[in-house]
């Protein structure tokens, strides 16, 4: 098979590569916050064109040149120093953080803070409570009093000796653990 390039071929050629290098338009700036920015579409008006990098059809804008540290032969050296820290000015300034997200991330440690100083003290109230109960049962014990109970049947069954024990013994216990 034989590729013949006749003038109708050629004019679909050329118009897919107009589609193509019309696709490829780019533009390239620098925003407010320091950060590239890449779009197909031209910057906001209020961005400088000295921060603008590449534009459509590979016209990017050159670069500020920096100045010199020795000025030439029958310069002012005045302007030497003046133009470095204008350089310096106009580069953008990047901290290597992000002031919005270090901050998001300071509110979310305080507040994981603060529910766990809350759940804490639910904790601490909670072996208060417990330790009131634990010694006011040991001291029902400990008095002599009669106890009773209820079994599964649901009918009271008085405390002997034995168990009386083994019952004062877990309070102590429970007493021990919550009341330290």
């Amino acid at each position: 098979m034989e590729l013949k390039l006749t003038p109708k071929h050629l004019l679909l050629l050329l118009a897919g590569w107009t589609f193509a290098l019309s696709a490829a338009a780019q533009w390239q700036w620098i925003g407010k916050d320091g950060r590239k920015v890449f779009s197909d579409r031209p910057p906001p008006t209020d961005i400088q064109d000295k921060d603008i990098l590449k534009q459509p059809g590979g016209r990017g804008r050159a670069k500020a040149p920096v100045a010199a540290t020795e000025p030439a032969e029958g310069a002012a050296p005045v302007a030497a120093a003046t133009a470095a820290p204008a350089a310096k000015a106009n580069t953008p300034k990047i901290s290597g953080k992000d002031a919005e997200l270090e901050a998001k991330k300071k509110k979310l440690d305080e507040e994981e803070a603060r529910k766990k100083k809350a759940e804490e003290e639910k904790v601490a109230q909670a072996k208060a409570a417990n330790c009131e109960q634990a010694k006011k049962g040991l001291a029902t014990f400990q008095s002599g009093v009669r106890v009773a109970t209820t079994n599964a049947k649901g009918e009271r069954e008085i405390m002997d000796d034995n168990a009386r024990a083994a019952e004062s013994k877990r309070v102590q216990a429970i007493v021990d653990r919550d009341c330290n």
